[in-house]
């Protein structure tokens, strides 16, 4: 795979300090995407991942930016288009988890997950269409999770939030395919990051490998739906979980 090399623009993954968002930066600039790694804390773990680039050939900036605020994820398009052209290829990563019953479940709990998880993407997208309908080329990867059509008790906001990911995913998919653009989904399982401490146990039991994945397992995926060979793969949303959800 390889990105299209004539093309003049950039790579954005929001929430790309750590983890998953880090493990696919590194990957997409690995093959030839200048990448903007967004982050909203982790500055010190953002450097890191651009060092990390920069270490191996490739070229990136890390632009801090808290994607819930419509004026901050504005500049944070703003600044890459300046630095590397248009954003062609958007991987909307950033999350939260605040789990809880929905008893005990507060308002302040759900707005967070659903205003990070699901409403800044839908900003994110609509923001990097703009650029991706004027090349006609682009591609929106939005990373979901199992959980989206799965049941986990505890989890009624994250799983509301991914749900409608992949909802919004399919929707969008069918408005701009014409132009040249793709919009996925990912939904990773159970994957060996920060944000899924604590939640192994009878979960991993389900695995039917047995094992936790990586989050360069879900890079591959993203890299690989990035590429011009995934032109014709649209609406479509790729579980990375160890057939959990089979």
């Amino acid at each position: 795979m390889s990105r299209a090399s004539e093309r003049e623009g950039c790579a954005l993954v929001t929430g790309a300090s750590r983890g998953i968002g880090s493990a696919i930066a590194s990957t997409l600039a690995a093959d030839g995407w200048p990448v903007g790694i967004n982050f909203r804390t982790c500055d010190g773990a953002a450097d890191e991942t651009v060092a990390r680039i920069h270490d191996r050939g490739g070229r990136a900036l890390a632009v801090r930016a808290d994607v819930t605020v419509p004026q901050e994820s504005e500049l944070l398009f703003d600044t890459l288009e300046r630095e590397f052209g248009r954003v062609l290829v958007l991987v909307n990563n950033a999350g939260v988890r605040s789990d809880d019953l929905v008893i005990s479940l507060s308002d302040a709990d759900w707005g967070e997950v659903i205003d990070t998880n699901l409403t800044a993407a839908f900003r994110a997208t609509r923001r990097a269409l703009r650029g991706m309908i004027r090349e006609r080329f682009g591609r929106v990867i939005n990373i979901a999770s199992v959980v989206g059509p799965r049941a986990n008790a505890g989890q009624a906001n994250y799983a509301a939030a991914k749900a409608g990911l992949i909802g919004m995913t399919r929707t969008v998919a069918v408005e701009v395919a014409r132009r040249g653009v793709t919009v996925n989904a990912i939904a990773p399982g159970l994957i060996e990051t920060d944000m899924t401490a604590g939640l192994g146990g009878e979960l991993l039991g389900a695995v039917p490998a047995r094992r936790a994945g990586r989050p360069e397992d879900v890079a591959a995926c993203a890299c690989f739906l990035a590429s011009e060979q995934a032109g014709y793969v649209t609406g479509s949303t790729l579980y990375v979980d160890g057939g959990l959800g089979a």
